[in-house]
C-alpha cells in the first residue's frame, strides 16, 4: 500500500491531463520513501453526478483518498500525506488559478485484521530493478 484513488468531477475531464496527474501523485508517494513500489497503486474515478458549493456548473473538485497499511507513526503518515497533497496542488495550480476548484486529500489506515492481499508484484518489481526476469 498505499492505494491512491483520485476522484474528480467530470467537468475536469477536458481541462486536466489525468494520466499525468496519476503519474505525479504515484511518483510523489514513492518519493517519500514510506511506501514500497510493489504495493503502490494509483487510479482515478470520474464522478459524473455531483453538486459542489452553490451548484454552479464551473465548480470542480479533486479528492484524493489514500489508504495505507497500519503501523506507521503519526509524523510519518502526516509527512507522506502532505507530500502527495503538495504534488496535487502544484500539478493543478493552473486549473486552480483559472476556475473554482476544491482540492482535498484524506489518508486512512486499513485495519490489518480486515485487509486481505494476494499479489506477486513485489517480486516482479524487485526482479526488474535487479535487471532480471522473475
Amino acid at each position: 500500500m498505499p492505494h491512491i484513488v483520485v476522484e474528480y468531477s467530470a467537468n475536469l475531464r477536458d481541462r486536466v491531463d489525468l494520466t499525468a496527474l496519476i503519474d505525479t501523485l504515484h511518483a510523489a508517494a514513492l518519493a517519500t520513501g514510506v511506501f514500497p513500489p510493489g504495493g503502490t497503486r494509483t487510479r482515478a474515478a470520474e464522478r459524473i453526478r455531483y453538486r459542489i458549493a452553490d451548484g454552479h456548473p464551473d465548480n470542480a473538485f479533486v479528492h484524493v483518498a489514500m489508504t495505507i497499511g497500519a503501523g506507521r507513526d503519526a509524523a510519518t503518515k502526516q509527512r507522506a500525506a502532505q507530500a502527495v497533497f503538495d504534488a496535487l496542488v502544484a500539478h493543478l495550480a493552473p486549473v486552480f488559478a483559472a476556475s473554482p476548484l476544491g482540492l482535498s486529500l484524506e489518508l486512512r489506515e486499513s485495519d490489518p485484521a480486515l485487509s486481505f492481499k494476494h499479489n506477486n508484484l513485489h517480486d516482479y518489481v524487485a526482479a526488474r530493478a535487479a535487471g532480471r526476469s522473475r
